[in-house]
């Protein structure tokens, strides 16, 4: 069995099981689950060689879409609303990425950037609309139509986030696979001969840069609903950083990697923020130089070099 097979089962083993053991940990699995999620859609435009410092802005406006249908509509159940965050974030990514994806590199950074922090001071000053910095709060609603009490919602959503990042990362592998995959990596490699060959490297890369965003708002969503607030800290320019920093850590070989790097990057800074209180963004700073140093291609660029040094000798 492949190696990354294994890590993806024993990840969702231990995503499953330890919150058994431990209930106070089914929040910060779910929070992992949602990072991992995001770091996929930024993982996905880095394997075109562009890299976002702006993508929690679509985490973010899911999350307040989710947060104004809560306050319209009090009867809508916690699918729905992840369902509702989601759809927008697509559409606000859509939108963005029309004009974002004519440009490369530092340009295209910079811009995502620019325009996330447009977002951030713009729900900061709506005061009347948004909460400005306190932000919006919203009641437990139901889930698949069933009133449950806080252990019972949190396992709901612990299920809920563990099986749609399985699922998410079997999609995202299928489409890496797939002919729009690989155009979408040839950006990276050789742009001008992909353009030859008929392909629309505008097209391409919106196709992706849509998905990286549907993939950030299903995050905020999710991340919202669990936390049962929002704020606009949520499309701040260092939670963009912490989605890079995840896929950088995880790798992005494979998609499971965004998850080994989300849990990884969760699991220190709880027990860094526990034992190291004031100083944990430096053991974070530690553990990502330590990767770039001995694993420049993350925690899941090793596993595959392994498993293809196996098999080599095999």
């Amino acid at each position: 069995m492949p190696y990354t097979t294994l890590a993806a089962l024993g990840l969702t083993a231990l995503a499953l099981l330890l919150p058994l053991v431990l209930p106070w940990l089914k929040t910060p699995v779910i929070f992992a689950a949602c990072f991992g999620i995001a770091a996929l859609g930024v993982s996905i435009l880095i394997r075109a060689g562009q890299v976002s410092f702006g993508h929690a802005m679509f985490a973010c406006a899911a999350g307040y879409a989710v947060a104004f249908a809560a306050k319209w509509w009090t009867q809508l159940d916690s699918v729905a609303l992840l369902f509702i965050g989601t759809a927008f974030a697509t559409m606000f990514g859509m939108v963005i990425g029309l004009f974002v994806v004519r440009y490369r590199e530092i340009f295209f950074g910079m811009l995502n950037l620019a325009l996330s922090m447009v977002l951030f001071a713009v729900l900061g000053k709506f005061f009347h609309l948004t909460g400005g910095t306190d932000g919006m709060r919203l009641a437990r609603s139901t889930f698949f139509g069933m009133t449950l009490e806080r252990d019972g919602f949190e396992t709901a959503l612990l299920l809920t986030a563990v099986g749609s990042a399985v699922v998410i990362g079997l999609l995202v592998q299928r489409y890496l696979n797939s002919v729009a995959g690989q155009a979408l990596a040839a950006i990276k490699t050789n742009e001008t001969r992909l353009e030859y060959v008929g392909l629309s490297t505008y097209r391409v890369l919106l196709v992706g840069y849509t998905l990286s965003a549907a993939l950030c708002g299903f995050s905020g969503a999710m991340f919202v609903v669990a936390q049962g607030l929002v704020t606009p800290e949520m499309g701040y320019w260092v939670r963009s950083g912490e989605f890079v920093f995840i896929a950088i850590l995880g790798g992005i070989a494979h998609p499971v990697g965004a998850f080994l790097g989300a849990t990884l990057f969760e699991f220190v800074k709880l027990f860094a923020a526990a034992y190291l209180t004031g100083a944990w963004q430096m053991v974070l700073g530690i553990v990502l130089l330590a990767v770039v140093f001995l694993a420049p291609a993350g925690i899941s660029g090793v596993i595959l070099r392994r498993q293809k040094s196996k098999g080599g000798k095999q």
